[in-house]
């Protein structure tokens, strides 16, 4: 994936020429000195590049335009040091389309008691200034994030932070592509949706490929590819010896080293972010790709299993947001309970395809049968979700709009050895508590396939649903039911009339 850091937001500070040269310079000095902090922040993965001071309409229309067209720039940062008036801003903020965040700052944390006059009070006039400027934002119905406290601050920086890494996430779906081998799994609703609507709506492409044109790839794969990728998993994981050369399931290693190789090079040469596939279509291939989607998505791809290609473009999304971050994120899906009422667990996994990012220790790496599917046994790689807080999302298509559902969970190490479960899982607790996040869950629509993150916060994913113009349902310890019915009856009569509302 491409570094963070080779991405930028716009430090843009309003003004006018009203308040003279000298003070103007005042302002332009004190906004590098900001932006240069900001830039220097640990917390903000992107740089942070100074722009000039906007004290007309033209400027801030050329600025803004400027900034639609640069690649490298995810959004802009707007700052009010002095009043700007905002009519100084229609024409340019009306043309905006990269994400924005309004600072509500000041340069000085504090008021100089012995020393305050008017013309530090005409300086430092952020307490109005981005009122008026935070006016015309409403008054346009532009969506923005809006970050207040001194820009020192570090809870400042960290929500500068994060929306960074929700518009890089951003960035990154615009002119994507996913693929689909195969079809979305037979009678399934959940995992299905409008592509059209979604590449108008989130600026990716979903697009089919027969299985075929993957199964020709596959077998060119050479045998020192494949002696390649076999090297690499002997490194990697812990290999018991009926998977190594000479034991009992080897061959089967080797058959999903091919797999691999030929599903990397594939999704290179197509230049896809992700793919999709599905256990109902596997014609010319001997195994489901188990070890391979796991790998793949550690490198940074989407995936979505059962055609479930929403969760592949998440996936992706949720991967570049947390880019640089401790943790992992990966595929998941919801899969069994444990309901003792003094330890209610949520067991989440997949057949195969849960990524290694996010184990607790060494995988291992395994052969077993799948028990569906039909095919030979895939090899697979077999460990525990790494404790502590995390994030469940599903991507869902409400017919009128896209939907985005965020639980937040506490994984655990789970209570009992699982010796004979063969694959990789999460086992979690849910926030508030088990029987308020399922109804939630369920009452929103929620799908059993969700992008899973250790890395990647709730915060992160709002501002990312604020960009995307999505809607927005979290799920944490603040949710009750009562409040959370009434709010999804009340986003269907505002989704429904937003586009009627008069500018």
């Amino acid at each position: 994936m491409k570094a963070l850091a080779n991405y930028e937001i716009w430090f843009v500070t309003g003004s006018q020429h009203l308040y003279g040269p000298k003070t103007l310079e005042q302002v332009a000095a004190d906004s590098k000195e900001i932006a240069a902090t900001l830039d220097a922040s640990a917390a903000i993965p992107v740089k942070v590049v100074f722009k000039p001071v906007m004290v007309s309409p033209d400027s801030i229309t050329e600025l803004m335009l400027a900034a639609n067209t640069t690649p490298a720039c995810v959004g802009i940062v707007t700052w009010c040091h002095t009043f700007s008036p905002s009519k100084m801003w229609i024409n340019g903020l009306k043309q905006l389309v990269k994400p924005a965040v309004q600072l509500h700052t000041q340069y000085n944390r504090d008021i100089p008691w012995a020393d305050i006059d008017m013309d530090f009070m005409n300086l430092n006039q952020a307490a109005h200034g981005d009122r008026e400027h935070g006016f015309i934002w409403t008054r346009l119905r532009k969506d923005r994030k809006v970050v207040v406290g001194h820009w020192k601050e570090a809870k400042v920086q960290e929500k500068i932070g994060a929306f960074a890494r929700a518009a890089t996430a951003w960035a990154d779906w615009q002119g994507a592509r996913f693929v689909r081998f195969g079809d979305n799994m037979r009678e399934v609703a959940v995992t299905d949706g409008d592509k059209v609507s979604a590449q108008y709506k989130l600026g990716f492409a979903v697009n089919y490929y027969a299985v075929g044109d993957l199964v020709k790839r596959i077998d060119a794969v050479s045998e020192k590819e494949i002696d390649d990728l076999i090297a690499q998993y002997e490194a990697a994981y812990v290999m018991a010896a009926d998977v190594k050369k000479g034991g009992a399931k080897y061959a089967s290693v080797r058959d999903a080293a091919k797999i691999e190789a030929g599903l990397s090079a594939f999704l290179k040469e197509v230049g896809a972010k992700g793919y999709t596939n599905t256990f109902e279509d596997l014609y010319g291939m001997k195994q489901l790709p188990g070890i391979g989607s796991q790998r793949l998505m550690a490198e940074g791809y989407g995936f979505g299993a059962e055609g479930d290609w929403k969760t592949a473009a998440l996936v992706r999304a949720v991967k570049v947001m947390g880019t640089g971050l401790q943790g992992g994120t990966s595929f998941m899906e919801d899969y069994t309970y444990h309901l003792d009422p003094a330890n209610t667990l949520n067991l989440a996994a997949h057949m195969l395809e849960v990524c290694p990012s996010i184990a607790a220790a060494k995988p291992k790496l395994e052969v077993h049968p799948l028990g569906i599917g039909g095919k030979e046994d895939p090899a697979r790689l077999v460990f525990d979700a790494a404790a502590g807080p995390a994030t469940a999302a599903s991507l869902i298509d409400m017919g009128n709009r896209f939907r985005l559902i965020v639980d937040e969970v506490d994984v655990i190490k789970p209570p009992h050895p699982m010796p004979k479960l063969p694959v990789a899982q999460a086992m979690w607790k849910a926030r508030p508590d088990f029987e308020t996040a399922c109804t939630a869950w369920i009452l929103a629509g929620g799908a059993h396939h969700s992008a899973f993150s250790l890395s990647v916060t709730t915060e992160m994913l709002e501002d990312f649903a604020t960009i995307a113009g999505i809607e927005f349902l979290p799920i944490d310890a603040d949710t009750k039911i009562r409040d959370f019915k009434q709010t999804l009856r009340t986003n269907e009569v505002y989704y429904a009339l937003n586009k009627g509302w008069a500018i």
